[in-house]
């Protein structure tokens, strides 16, 4: 609900703060008086596109909004959407320089114009001949509707969101199939040729040691094998084994002498045969087997034939093999997957299509009733050859539903149908706005309905009834009414009048409160003009306590 709105040096308004109520409140003045100015403001502060001007003169104009906002409030989401903190009231504020820069704050918090006109669609709805931020905009008939069924799409939302997830993973494996398909023939190619190679890790860097070992066998072999023979026994260790036994002949008459030499010997004949059996098996590995050298190359210089093929490295062959492996087997496995995301397709698209037929139905019988109570107004408000119908069509399925909700009306019988700006002209279409929203307006609470001249083109029996059901919104929260109707204005529970002074030479919008003589005076002036006489006093009096 509007609380507060203080404007300070806009357009012709120098200072005003106007403090609202629930119910029902009327805004009066004679004709270019600036009620239409406070309108402005409001839509400024809002964010909404209008008149956002500075006073002449003035250095900075600005306008405030306070809110109540109670638990569960729309605006509390918006609030926390933009890291704005939210509590039982909400401040508005935006100021303009004479430049036209603007700037905006939520709760002392910069908003972008973009959250501030989120916050108003969950704060102001504004309605008038020029409407088309509300029942005239045809892409919120069908919210309109849902809201007044009291349907939920959420079901519809969900649903959707399976059908397009499984619609998506079937679309990705058929591509995955279809591309896997086209590599077919080289994956059944590439994965025979390893397997028929069959590379190990390491094998590659032993080949080569190998081959480079019986590439120069026939060089040093000779040289391995004199050596061999001048460590064996009939080289050194011979004559070392022969000076042994000399000396261990001689050790027992030397008295000890001789042992170190013995030890020493000992030491050295081990050593000597160590060195003896390494020569002995390095000419062992000398002597390949016949035709091994080519064996090895030619497996050697396939392995790297392969790898640079594939371009990877030798030892990352077997790797390859095993993952070309797997991709195969996806391929095999693939037809059966697609399949089984065919059969989930479907039963997603099954249950869609059961949540939104349920929807459908629910709009269809929500309509109906709709249709009976917004009849069941347009009597009273001179409209009673007229017909309104909330149309209902096929649309393509969404997270909405399938449905196209569309509000028509046709002003004379027989005649068709249409959209309802373009059917109606200005004084029906106010009044058929006013009987749609008299319909709708419990199933959209919070919101303070805003209604500019919503009342002009009509008057007598036909104004009264326009001022009953605005008596009748506000009963149920929060209506401002800009209006020239005394009769609407007689039904107000609160009641400002516009006026305009000029003082030398400068013209400035005022705004005052009436206590209940001067709503008298102003009514009567409303329907006498200029010299209110007693008569009008006494219809006025009449007005209000009717």
């Amino acid at each position: 609900m509007l609380e507060t709105l203080a404007i300070r040096d806009m357009l012709l308004i120098e200072g005003a703060v106007l403090r609202f109520r629930p119910g029902l409140n009327v805004l009066t003045g004679e004709t270019g008086a600036g009620k239409s100015i406070l309108l402005d403001c409001l839509g400024f502060v809002l964010g909404w596109r209008g008149r956002g001007e500075v006073r002449a003169g003035a250095a900075e104009g600005e306008v405030t909004a306070g809110f109540a906002l109670p638990p569960g409030h729309g605006a509390r989401a918006v609030l926390k959407g933009a890291g704005v903190p939210a509590g039982d009231e909400l401040l508005l504020r935006r100021t303009v320089a004479p430049d036209g820069r603007r700037q905006a704050w939520a709760n002392d918090r910069r908003v972008t114009a973009e959250t501030l006109r989120s916050l108003a669609d969950t704060l102001v709805e504004l309605h008038g001949q020029k409407d088309d931020r509300g029942l005239l905009d045809a892409r919120g008939h069908r919210a309109l509707l849902d809201a007044f069924a009291e349907a939920d799409p959420a079901g519809v939302r969900a649903a959707w969101a399976a059908r397009s997830d499984a619609a998506h993973a079937l679309e990705a494996a058929r591509t995955a199939l279809e591309e896997g398909a086209r590599d077919r023939a080289f994956l059944e190619h590439a994965v025979a040729e390893l397997d028929r190679l069959a590379p190990d890790a390491g094998e590659e860097p032993a080949l080569d040691a190998r081959r480079r070992q019986l590439r120069a066998a026939a060089r040093i072999q000779d040289d391995i094998a004199h050596a061999a023979g001048a460590l064996g026994t009939d080289g050194a260790e011979g004559q070392l084994l022969q000076a042994l036994r000399w000396l261990e002949g001689a050790a027992g008459d030397a008295g000890g002498s001789l042992d170190a030499a013995l030890d020493a010997l000992g030491r050295t004949l081990a050593e000597l045969g160590e060195a003896g059996a390494a020569v002995e098996g390095v000419l062992a590995g000398l002597d390949g087997e016949p035709g091994e050298l080519e064996r090895v190359e030619e497996r050697l210089f396939a392995i790297r034939a392969l790898a640079r093929k594939h371009q990877v490295a030798p030892d990352d062959l077997s790797d390859l093999a095993a993952e070309l492996r797997i991709r195969l087997a996806a391929l095999d496995a693939g037809t059966a997957g697609v399949g089984a995301l065919e059969a989930a397709l479907a039963g997603a698209a099954a249950a869609y299509a059961a949540e939104a037929a349920a929807l459908s139905a629910a709009r269809r019988r929500a309509a109906e009733r709709l249709d009976r109570a917004v009849a069941a107004e347009l009597p009273p408000l001179r409209l009673e050859r007229a017909r309104f119908a909330t149309e209902i069509a096929p649309a393509e399925p969404g997270p909405e539903g399938a449905d196209q909700v569309r509000f028509t009306v046709a002003t004379n019988p027989g005649a068709p149908a249409g959209p309802i700006d373009r059917i109606a002209s200005g004084g029906e279409l106010s009044r058929f706005l006013l009987a749609l929203k008299v319909c709708l307006s419990a199933r959209a609470p919070g919101l303070t309905l805003v209604f500019d001249e919503i009342d002009r083109g009509v008057g007598g029996a036909t104004a009264d009834a326009v001022g009953r059901r605005l008596g009748a919104l506000g009963e149920t929260g929060q209506v401002l009414v800009v209006t020239h109707s005394p009769q609407v204005a007689a039904r107000g529970a609160h009641h400002w009048r516009v006026g305009k002074t000029v003082a030398r030479g400068v013209t400035r919008t005022e705004i005052a409160g009436l206590a209940p003589s001067a709503r008298v005076e102003e009514i009567a002036r409303m329907l006498a003009g200029d010299t209110v006489t007693d008569e009008a006093r006494a219809a006025a009096r009449a007005l209000l306590e009717g």
